[in-house]
């Protein structure tokens, strides 16, 4: 194995004027997969619970939002931190193949796991052929 120095990787700070909760607001890492009955999303936000989460799909547009209680975090005198604290707000637009009524949210340890299923027009179908 060769050696190589790891960087760590900078979290990307959401870039929009929303100034309505104290302290920074990140873009969480997010894995979208897809399977034929729908999309699976798996979305990093540590130190959210479910209690301080929201998912909401509005006008096309599913919206996580997770707010971390950063006052656990005020006493603390970091040596080295690679975790900055803050609140996570991510938005992605869904087509029309999202059945939007049916999308189940999970929260464990820190990971948010959405389940979109695909309306059944979008779904793929076998079709029958007749003889004739």
């Amino acid at each position: 194995m060769a050696d190589q120095e790891l960087t760590p990787r900078e979290k990307q700070e959401v870039k929009t004027n929303e100034h309505t909760r104290p302290g920074r607001t990140y873009v969480p890492d997010v894995d979208i997969y897809e399977t034929p009955e729908g999309l699976w999303l798996w979305a990093d936000m540590p130190g959210v619970d479910e209690g301080s989460l929201e998912v909401h799909v509005a006008d096309g547009v599913l919206a996580i939002e997770g707010r971390v209680a950063l006052q656990e975090y005020d006493s603390l005198n970091p040596v080295y931190t690679e975790y900055n604290v803050g609140n996570y707000s991510r938005r992605f637009s869904l087509s029309n193949e999202v059945d939007a009524e049916h999308i189940k949210a999970r929260m464990t340890q820190g990971v948010l796991t959405l389940e979109l299923p695909k309306a059944e027009r979008a779904k793929p179908r076998r079709i029958a052929v007749s003889v004739g």
